[in-house]
């Protein structure tokens, strides 16, 4: 006798399950209760199309996964001719900020081409190299690309203050939506989940500037050295993302190219009680059990 299949409705779409088994939508709710912070995600399987939300519409923080939609505006002014990535642009010291990053360490006066400073911005997270690229292309830049997208909650605000000493210097690192006072509160970047799944589903398909460069971009995004929140207790795949860390905020944005297909995801854990950066932080374990969880689940 076959067994009989139970159907339940996720964002819209149909998935069949055996009788007795917890819905995706109530796994997620189990791992996420008493938990003390706020989650927002929004994940999708680019191959069977099946998707999944939790507050995924709602602005969140972006920390430096900010830094995705300053590299897809630094690649289509590449092919527009309004950027060449192998000019070189020069370090200086008053440029160079804290937190995340090497070229803080290194000295002044160098320069180094566009290219590799993308790649630091996007492997190593570098702080001093986001700078330096917005200082190129500008953050009113980037805000267009992403509206000319269709996207509305992702904005990049301001350049990066480090340890918040040289906010002075950076009057000209603050874009159009950063300097309206209600957009203060997000720092340097707002998006949402689902729009950061948008840009992850366009990049997969080729869809970003073109296939080229949608291609170059998803290989340095596998290069990101940050794996200890999407999948990073997931043996034998390969993970395109990009991750950010605030004191009260963890989140990571990537694709997981898994046996069940390639899942795009997006997570934000926001009001982390306690400041802890260790490795074993509270927001990045959540994210990663969430993550398991899409693995597992979103066929």
């Amino acid at each position: 006798m076959k067994t009989l299949l139970l159907s339940v409705f996720i964002s819209g779409l149909l998935f069949s399950q055996e009788p007795g088994t917890p819905s995706l939508d109530h796994k997620i709710k189990m791992k996420i209760a008493g938990f003390e912070g706020r989650v927002s995600m929004y994940a999708k399987n680019l191959d069977s199309g099946a998707t999944y939300t939790l507050e995924g519409d709602e602005p969140v923080r972006t920390a430096s996964t900010i830094k995705f939609p300053i590299m897809i505006e630094c690649f289509a002014e590449a092919s527009e001719g309004k950027l060449d990535l192998n000019e070189n642009i020069k370090l200086t010291e008053e440029e160079r900020v804290s937190g995340s990053g090497i070229l803080q360490d290194l000295s002044a006066g160098r320069e180094y081409p566009m290219h590799d400073l993308i790649m630091l911005m996007i492997t190593l997270s570098d702080n001093t190299a986001t700078n330096l690229i917005l200082n190129r292309v500008g953050g009113n830049a980037v805000n267009a690309r992403m509206a000319k997208l269709g996207l509305v909650q992702t904005r990049s605000m301001r350049k990066i203050l480090g340890d918040g000493t040289k906010l002075k210097p950076f009057p000209s690192g603050i874009s159009e939506e950063g300097a309206k006072p209600e957009n203060k509160k997000w720092g340097i970047g707002r998006s949402s989940p689902h729009e950061m799944v948008t840009l992850l589903e366009k990049l997969y398909r080729g869809d970003l500037v073109n296939k080229n460069a949608s291609l170059e971009m998803l290989e340095i995004l596998k290069k990101q050295r940050d794996h200890s929140s999407i999948a990073r207790d997931v043996k034998d795949v390969v993970i395109a993302n990009k991750s950010g860390a605030l004191d009260a905020l963890r989140s990571d944005v990537g694709i997981v190219f898994s046996k069940r297909g390639a899942i795009a995801m997006a997570i934000t854990v926001d009001g982390i009680p306690e400041i802890d950066w260790s490795p074993d932080n509270p927001g990045e374990l959540m994210i990663s059990a969430l993550s398991e969880i899409l693995l597992d689940s979103l066929r």
